[in-house]
């Protein structure tokens, strides 16, 4: 962490004296995670000479990990399993069906697929061709499809033959290539199988400029946007997660967040630059995670914090069905953990958990370990290799320790803008988050809320965040989420949705006395609304402005 006083300028600035010790570290961290190491010197030559044509992008990723180990397993799907060497060359397969279907350099693919290997062979596909691959939120209506398809200028679509009902509505333009299952109407699929005796063709001239990764924004504060996530400058950039959650070469990794997300992306991308063994199941289930745990020996588990708590949710019998020790990471991103939760799966699984603070405009900020977990389960973290963070008061300065300000973040994988033209502030090359937060007196970054999550009661500025994790540890309690609202008396308040745990009460007049204890009077919910079920997207995230219209209350006495 940097020093807390003075500007950003001044100690934000790399020096040229600390360049070749951070070139050392990186260097660590990858031989360590498997990323560099000794092999046969014409394999080795032959996967440098694919990552300096097609750099690193997932193209360059795919031919550079068939040169060098073309037998390792890259992907386990319901399919089976495919090798480094098959991907790569079903993906080039797969590009010259869609350069035929007229997709060429800076034309846009828009992807509507869940975890499966054919969707990783479409985005390898589109690298290859040099277009965009618009990575479309399988939970959208079709109404807001529509509209992020246009916007995004999508020119052909890749998905599973689930979603036709959703994406009939789409313009007949725009050809349609079936990513999984079997569609109403016959037509290009992508390949999911070699032909016998296929061989690599010749290889194609790589583009002039690379294609890029597109990533919708979460949506829950309005229409989701589509966020251009910069092309990766090398390995240096999996070193700075690496440097934090020690994944290797030889983990299975199983992604269960979804790809789309920036965080299900970020596990596909890091199990490509180690060649790794990616598991994946198009639907999560709780019960079925740990079932592929334990038959496909999964070391790793890439996941959103609502799949934890669903696991958590099971019965006990149930978990205990399952031999998971082959589980030593368990990375989550993607919204706030309670310490409640935290300290209950790792009690249940070991310490495993790695949270990493992020977004998809800032890629990543902090990373906590198991350890920071368990002596801080509220904190975000300390930030990895090669990233900066600092916060900033109202005029744009670094404030001490312990003070609240705005959250500001400087790595290499900053995102490029919003495909609608917008942008976040950046301040001395540090970009917005849009949270707050302090860092404590050990360097450990702790995140308040939104931004626009505060509100003003009596004249306190106060955040749900802490309200939620004071309920959250109500034994009754399983949900929460607070959210504020206009108040007579006090300007604001906030409303708490509660959701009990099945088969237990939960009184709204002991959350509002527990809030009140724990917190001081302007945190206590004017409300406490016992509910079934909270609203969420198809990343787990609780949609606040669906809460009043779309939960089913629970009748209290």
């Amino acid at each position: 962490m940097a020093s807390q006083t003075g500007s950003p300028s001044t100690h934000f600035r790399p020096r040229t004296s600390s360049k070749l010790g951070h070139t050392l570290k990186v260097v660590g961290v990858l031989v360590k995670a498997g990323v560099l190491s000794l092999g046969p010197p014409a394999k080795i030559v032959r996967q440098l000479r694919r990552l300096r044509a097609w750099g690193p992008t997932m193209a360059g990723g795919y031919a550079a990990a068939a040169e060098r180990a073309p037998d390792r397993v890259s992907v386990i799907d319901e399919a089976g399993a495919t090798t480094f060497g098959q991907t790569n060359l079903l993906a080039q397969r797969l590009a010259g069906e869609l350069h035929h279907m007229g997709v060429r350099p800076g034309s846009r693919v828009g992807i509507l697929c869940r975890n499966h290997g054919a969707m990783v062979r479409a985005m390898v596909a589109c690298s290859r061709l040099g277009a965009d691959s618009v990575l479309l939120n399988t939970g959208l209506a079709a109404g807001p499809l529509a509209e992020v398809v246009e916007n995004n200028e999508v020119a052909l679509l890749i998905a599973d033959a689930d979603f036709e009902e959703l994406y009939k509505g789409l313009p007949r333009w725009i050809p349609r290539v079936t990513a999984w299952g079997e569609p109403s109407e016959p037509g290009p699929r992508v390949p999911l199988e070699l032909v016998e005796g296929e061989v690599s063709k010749a290889e194609p001239e790589p583009p002039k400029k690379p294609g890029r990764l597109i990533v919708l924004t979460s949506g829950t504060t309005g229409a989701p946007k589509g966020a251009r996530r910069p092309t990766p400058k090398g390995p240096q950039d999996a070193a700075s997660v690496l440097s934090r959650i020690p994944l290797n070469s030889k983990d299975r990794i199983l992604v269960s967040a979804p790809i789309f997300h920036t965080w299900g992306l970020a596990g596909v991308q890091l199990g490509m630059s180690m060649r790794a063994t990616l598991v994946m199941r198009r639907l999560f289930d709780p019960e079925e995670v740990l079932r592929t745990i334990q038959e496909q020996g999964c070391t790793a588990l890439f996941a959103v914090p609502v799949m934890l708590r669903r696991i958590m949710d099971l019965p006990q019998a149930t978990r205990n069905k399952y031999d998971t020790s082959s589980l030593r990471i368990v990375a989550c991103s993607g919204s706030a953990m309670s310490p409640q939760l935290i300290n209950d799966f790792m009690d249940a699984f070991g310490d495993v958990v790695y949270n990493l603070y992020g977004s998809t405009e800032v890629s990543w900020a902090t990373i906590a370990t198991p350890e920071d977990l368990r002596s801080s389960p509220t904190t975000a973290g300390r930030p990895p290799l090669g990233t900066r963070i600092a916060v900033l008061d109202e005029s744009g300065r670094e404030v001490p320790p312990g003070t609240e300000g705005a959250i500001f973040v400087r790595n290499e994988m900053l995102f490029d803008g919003y495909t609608n033209g917008a942008h976040k502030r950046v301040t001395d090359g540090l970009m917005e988050t849009g949270d707050r937060g302090h860092v404590d007196e050990h360097g450990l970054l702790h995140v308040a809320g939104r931004d626009d999550d505060m509100i003003v009661s009596g004249g306190e500025n106060v955040f749900p965040r802490p309200v939620e994790e004071a309920i959250v540890t109500l034994p009754e309690v399983c949900e929460v989420v607070v959210t504020g609202v206009s108040d007579e008396e006090f300007g604001q308040r906030f409303v708490a949705y509660v959701v009990p745990h099945e088969g237990h009460e939960v009184d709204p007049n002991a959350v509002r006395s527990h809030v009140r204890e724990a917190l001081g009077r302007f945190s206590v919910p004017r409300e406490v609304i016992l509910v079934e079920e909270l609203p969420r997207n198809a990343t787990g995230k609780v949609v606040k402005h669906r809460l009043v219209d779309d939960t089913r209350r629970i009748e209290t006495k």
